[in-house]
C-alpha cells in the first residue's frame, strides 16, 4: 500500500498518486510523454536508461517494468548506461572527463536530452520511491 491514498485522477497509479494535483500530474504526464519518446535518442535507447535508474533509485514500481537487457545494447545504449550508472555513483557530480567520452559519440543536442531524461527520470524514480508505490499486484494487497 502506498504512503497516501490514489486519487481518482490518472490512468496509472503513478499518475493517481500524482493526481492529487491535477495541474501538476498533467504537466508532469506532459513532460514525461515528451522525453520518453523518439527525440535526438530512441525511445529504446531511454528506457535501458530508464532500466539501469530503477535498479538503484529505490522505485520497487519502476523496477518491476523490466531489468536492464545488455544483449539489447548497440554501442550509443552502452554509452547511455554507462553514463547513467556514473551519475548513479556520482550522484551528479560528473568529472569533465566523462562528458569528453559522450561529446565522441553524442552531439549537444542528445547530451541536453540525454541528462534531462536522467533527471527527470531520476526524480520520477524518487517519487515513486518515497511514497512506497509498489508493482500493481502489490498495490492491491
Amino acid at each position: 500500500m502506498p504512503r497516501i491514498s490514489f486519487s481518482m485522477n490518472g490512468d496509472t497509479p503513478f499518475q493517481q498518486l500524482l493526481g492529487h494535483n491535477p495541474s501538476i500530474m498533467e504537466a508532469w504526464n506532459s513532460l514525461g510523454t515528451n522525453l520518453e519518446g523518439d527525440g535526438c535518442l530512441s525511445a529504446a535507447l531511454k528506457e535501458q536508461v530508464r532500466r539501469v535508474l530503477a535498479q538503484q533509485n529505490g522505485c520497487e514500481y519502476c523496477k518491476a517494468k523490466g531489468k536492464p537487457d545488455p544483449q539489447s545494447y548497440d554501442e550509443k545504449t552502452a554509452i547511455a548506461v554507462g553514463f547513467a550508472e556514473v551519475f548513479l555513483k556520482q550522484r551528479g557530480q560528473i568529472e569533465d572527463s566523462i562528458f569528453t567520452i559522450l561529446k565522441d559519440t553524442f552531439n549537444e543536442q542528445e547530451i541536453s536530452e540525454l541528462c534531462a531524461f536522467i533527471c527527470f527520470t531520476t526524480a520520477s524514480q524518487y517519487f515513486g520511491a518515497i511514497l512506497s508505490l509498489k508493482p500493481q499486484n502489490e498495490n492491491n494487497k
